[in-house]
């Protein structure tokens, strides 16, 4: 139980804060941007990139989703901000799992390892691992940070998790600097970011295809090891 207690711990409290504190920080960030919407109305194009690349940060330490500085970015700068934005959720991708690692040092893959029967299901997905991480991250109701912080700790590969995130994140915020640039108050825009119809059947979408696709990846690849 000792064991099982020093290797759990820190992820559980870690997933936690990774879940938590997004929440918490884009309740306080809201406030900001709605009271210093005229300031944020004069930035130039070189500020807002500098402004932009802050993203990498602030999601990778779970300040801020993804979902959250595409709405802003597209509210203010709009669709200029989408390749900056592909590459920010890349960096920010990359810039998690070298702190996860940093901080792990695969000590918690060791420990699903050791378990035969964890070991044996890992192993079974993993020929199916970045499908899994695409449709994980199409979903825009699994938390960024989390997921990559999820997926590191299990071993994945990196080129996966990179490319897998990329491509899962295109749809998300596509659709979050589209709803962005749609918008008339970035106060409502904040309060209530799928307001429209069209924005509430595509993240419907979104969260369908994303779950179905998960259900059946897992489970082929499942009974393609029994």
């Amino acid at each position: 139980m000792k064991r099982i207690t020093k290797h759990l711990t820190v992820p559980v409290i870690s997933s936690f804060f990774l879940i938590i504190v997004p929440l918490v920080a884009t309740s306080f960030l809201s406030v900001y941007f709605v009271k210093n919407e005229p300031w944020f109305a004069t930035f130039n194009t070189a500020e807002w990139v500098s402004f932009s690349f802050l993203g990498i940060f602030s999601q990778a330490l779970a300040l801020t989703p993804p979902t959250f500085c595409a709405l802003v970015l597209g509210y203010f700068w709009g669709w200029k901000t989408l390749p900056i934005l592909f590459v920010v959720n890349l960096l920010s991708i990359l810039l998690i799992n070298k702190i996860v690692h940093l901080l792990d040092h695969d000590r918690f893959k060791k420990f699903i390892e050791s378990n035969p029967k964890a070991k044996k299901l890992m192993e079974s997905i993993r020929g199916e691992e970045l499908k899994i991480i695409t449709l994980t991250k199409i979903s825009p109701v699994l938390p960024f940070t989390f997921t990559n912080f999820v997926f590191t700790l299990s071993g994945a590969k990196l080129k996966n998790i990179l490319l897998g995130g990329f491509l899962g994140m295109i749809p998300r915020t596509i659709l979050s600097v589209w709803a962005g640039t749609q918008a008339q108050e970035i106060r409502k825009l904040l309060e209530n970011p799928n307001e429209g119809g069209v924005q509430k059947v595509a993240v419907l979408a979104l969260i369908l295809i994303s779950a179905f696709g998960l259900f059946f990846v897992i489970n082929r690849a499942v009974k393609g090891r029994k």
